[in-house]
């Protein structure tokens, strides 16, 4: 619950604040085309590179071996994209370090004990 709180009102807040900033440093236009320019390049890295993670699932699958790390890059693209959809800078930071494939892959013994750790705990649900 902690981390819906976090989620819901402290990050718009501290985005907005950004925002403010941002507008008044280099102006609002120039901030309101930044907004708008990450937007659409988080979408089209998004939509390639989701092209690429499918292909890559579907390669492993053809070849009968389990697709573990592509379907993590496939989430971690998803999760990427979406969140570059959403205005800010703090949002946009997350978004492109996503979708960057050197980040995305800093990132993943990051997110593998964090499922590690929930399953252990009996709170994720594997379905097969």
């Amino acid at each position: 619950m902690k981390w819906i709180m976090l989620l819901i009102i402290v990050i718009p807040a501290l985005e907005i604040g950004l925002l403010i900033s941002a507008g008044n440093i280099i102006g609002v236009l120039p901030t309101v085309l930044l907004i708008i320019g990450t937007g659409f390049l988080g979408a089209y890295l998004a939509k390639s590179q989701g092209i690429q993670a499918l292909r890559n699932v579907q390669n492993q699958m053809g070849i009968q071996q389990r697709p573990g790390e592509k379907i993590i890059d496939g989430l971690c693209i998803l999760i990427g994209g979406v969140v570059l959809l959403t205005p800010g800078f703090i949002t946009d930071t997350i978004g492109f370090l996503l979708l960057i494939p050197f980040t995305r892959n800093r990132m993943k013994p990051f997110i593998y004990k964090w499922i590690r750790r929930r399953m252990n705990k009996g709170n994720l649900i594997i379905y097969r």
